[in-house]
């Protein structure tokens, strides 16, 4: 089978992958892939056909990463996203208040309540309906 042939299916079989994964990374990957087809056709060698296929994927990849197609990545943390934890922007009832901290029922289990900085005083604050804003651990950070 000649040179150029295997590089083919390579690409296929990651073109194929491709269509699992969702991104269009591995499609930069046969891009790659395709290139040292081309290297095999003009009579290369291995090597300089490897070199053609790393490079151009490389490059491909790069310039993937830097285009509008691929989102930047988010800003926020985590613990305060609210695609990452579906509980942010629920609310839970707090019964009591000790020093700025409390324990509720919430989702069948027992959380660590506190709350957020800035939200006023723990030994004021008062019991009642709160909004989760931040998720750290097991504990909740929540403001009226």
């Amino acid at each position: 089978m000649a040179d150029w042939s295997l590089w083919m299916i390579a690409a296929g079989a990651t073109v194929i992958m491709e269509l699992f994964s969702g991104t269009f990374y591995l499609l930069m990957f046969a891009l790659g892939l395709t290139s040292g087809a081309l290297a095999a056709v003009l009579g290369f060698s291995m090597a300089v056909q490897t070199l053609f296929a790393a490079l151009v994927g490389m490059a491909a990849t790069v310039l993937l990463r830097r285009s509008r197609l691929v989102p930047e990545a988010s800003q926020t943390e985590a613990a305060t996203d609210p695609n990452q934890h579906l509980d942010i922007g629920q609310t839970v009832h707090v019964a009591a208040w000790q020093d700025g901290k409390a324990r509720v029922q919430y989702r069948g289990a027992l959380w660590d309540v506190e709350l957020e900085a800035g939200a006023g005083a723990g030994a004021s604050a008062e019991s009642g309906q709160y909004t989760i804003r931040e998720v750290r651990g097991s504990r909740l950070i929540v403001a009226a």
